[in-house]
């Protein structure tokens, strides 16, 4: 908080408002009349200051503009290829017709959305983040697009109903591949959390409070 100060405009108008006064009742054509309607403004500009004083009022101070976190350029363009393919895919949903394919879309699109954003949370997994970058995710696009155009088509010819049945079994496929490559992004932690209840549950054991035994430690030489 601080302290700012609020001056009153009542002195001016007072001041203006007895030039104004004067004027209309008495002529301006001398140099006394001037002095004269000049000490009477600055009467009233006077006594209206002691009459409205000015006001010192205590103001929040503006908060300080959170600092920028910096973004490692790695994740930032794992981020940025992620969103490219991540838009090219709702394009594509909305494009096709099938309910079933733009289901499997919507999962497909949610598990990636995960995956990429775990580089920002662990920068050990970014290898394996890039390599889903660059083969799996593209390959997935690829298919869809393939999948878009023939659909297209109006027709359902021998090679165009076939590729785009083989289309729709694969992506159930991709779905479970996606889940099981989310997963292991987190078997570092999986592993690293389980060692602490290894730990905890070796404490416990020690300091006789597990299975229930919360009561208090006997007392060394108590019978």
């Amino acid at each position: 908080m601080r302290k700012v100060v609020q001056k009153s405009v009542v002195p001016i108008y007072a001041a203006a408002a007895a030039w104004l006064v004067y004027c209309l009742f008495f002529p301006l054509y001398a140099l006394w009349h001037f002095i004269v309607v000049i000490i009477v403004a600055a009467i009233a500009f006077t006594v209206s200051k002691k009459m409205f004083p000015d006001k010192v009022v205590e103001v929040e101070e503006p908060a300080e503009p959170a600092p920028k976190k910096e973004v490692d350029p790695a994740v930032a363009a794992i981020i940025a290829e992620g969103e490219m393919a991540l838009k090219e895919m709702e394009r594509l949903k909305s494009s096709i017709r099938n309910v079933e394919v733009k289901s499997k879309i919507s999962q497909i699109m949610t598990l990636s959305e995960k995956i990429i954003k775990n580089a920002e949370k662990d920068k050990a997994d970014i290898p394996r983040i890039k390599k889903f970058l660059s083969y799996y995710l593209p390959t997935t696009i690829k298919l869809l697009n393939a999948y878009d155009r023939m659909d297209e088509q109006g027709i359902d010819g021998l090679n165009i109903s076939g590729t785009k049945q083989k289309i729709e079994d694969i992506l159930s496929t991709i779905v479970t591949a996606y889940e099981k490559q989310l997963d292991a992004l987190f078997a570092d932690e999986a592993l690293d959390i389980e060692t602490d209840i290894e730990v905890l549950d070796g404490m416990l054991k020690r300091e006789g409070l597990k299975g229930g035994d919360f009561g208090t430690p006997k007392r060394q030489g108590s019978q």
